[in-house]
């Protein structure tokens, strides 16, 4: 395993954190840097994505590398029944980093097992989502200035939502405040309950998406309710537009306070909330090329 892979947010500590920030600080100042001259990086997705490929590719596009890889693992001798160890250690002869999603659980960790190429977790089925944690993490700070005692609030599927899970794991670093607003089917898993309780992390629970938990929020996090992870269809047409955002319901929010999203968004978010200056998840999209120039960087042990 290479020690500069990237499976979960909790592989990296509040240091390097930091450092990774203010890395893509500097990527967003001068995106344009020769630094994978000669390098060439596989981005593996066995699961659907638009932003996160298209942000890790452009991102070793703008640092002068190379891509290659696949969009459809129907397209693979995966469909052939060729295993994950076999694909991982065929294409580990070929590139210098492996960027890769997988719609089992602990793939990522699986692959980092078989191969001495760095692998970034690209997602890992309702596990973690890393690197969608560290641009979370670099737009909470440009926004807030800091990342520190903050209020966040995170509204929809808390159960398979991979995107919160790392968020929370990270933000143990500066004491948050978290609201988990979700129906029951939906609620957060309790490992990440006693995670929460174990790092001593302030939380509440609330079933009521309320006026109260809106205006004392300094973070509102929006996910999808992901019709992927559902078995029974009929569950999720039940519980798919029980949380919904729009501009009238930010009327008395606080001046700071900005609405995140991993996207796509369904409906959980209103169009009208697209022009309030609380929106930010568009903005949010764009950070996310500057973090994974930093984590692209980390994974190769490149000093930028």
């Amino acid at each position: 395993m290479n020690t500069n892979s990237l499976v979960s947010i909790s592989d990296i500590g509040r240091d390097e954190i930091l450092r990774l920030l203010d890395t893509a600080r500097q990527f967003e100042e001068n995106p344009n840097r020769r630094l994978l001259e000669g390098r060439v990086v596989a981005t593996l997705f066995f699961e659907p994505s638009t932003r996160t490929r298209l942000s890790f590719e452009t991102a070793v596009n703008r640092l002068g590398g190379r891509v290659i890889g696949f969009s459809d693992a129907n397209t693979t001798s995966s469909s052939k029944g060729e295993t994950l160890k076999d694909t991982i250690k065929m294409v580990s002869n070929y590139v210098d980093l492996i960027i890769m999603r997988h719609y089992l659980e602990g793939a990522a960790r699986y692959a980092s097992e078989v191969t001495d190429v760095p692998i970034i977790n690209a997602g890992d089925g309702a596990n973690q989502h890393p690197s969608q944690t560290m641009l979370d993490l670099y737009s909470i700070y440009k926004t807030q200035g800091t990342l520190e005692n903050l209020t966040i609030t995170l509204v929809g599927d808390l159960k398979y939502g991979r995107t919160v899970h790392s968020l929370i794991m990270a933000m143990r670093y500066f004491n948050p405040t978290f609201r988990f607003v979700a129906c029951s089917e939906l609620g957060m898993p309790k490992e990440y309950k006693v995670f929460c309780d174990e790092n001593g992390i302030k939380y509440t629970e609330h079933t009521d998406f309320s006026p109260e938990v809106i205006n004392s929020s300094d973070i509102i996090y929006m996910t999808r309710v992901q019709r992927e992870r559902f078995a029974d269809i009929m569950e999720y047409e039940r519980v798919k537009d029980l949380y919904n955002l729009n501009s009238a319901m930010l009327t008395d929010a606080r001046p700071n306070m900005r609405i995140l999203h991993p996207l796509p968004r369904v409906n959980e978010i209103a169009q009208d909330v697209d022009d309030n200056p609380h929106a930010y998840y568009f903005e949010q999209a764009r950070n996310g090329l500057y973090a994974r120039q930093a984590l692209i960087c980390r994974a190769l042990g490149i000093e930028v």
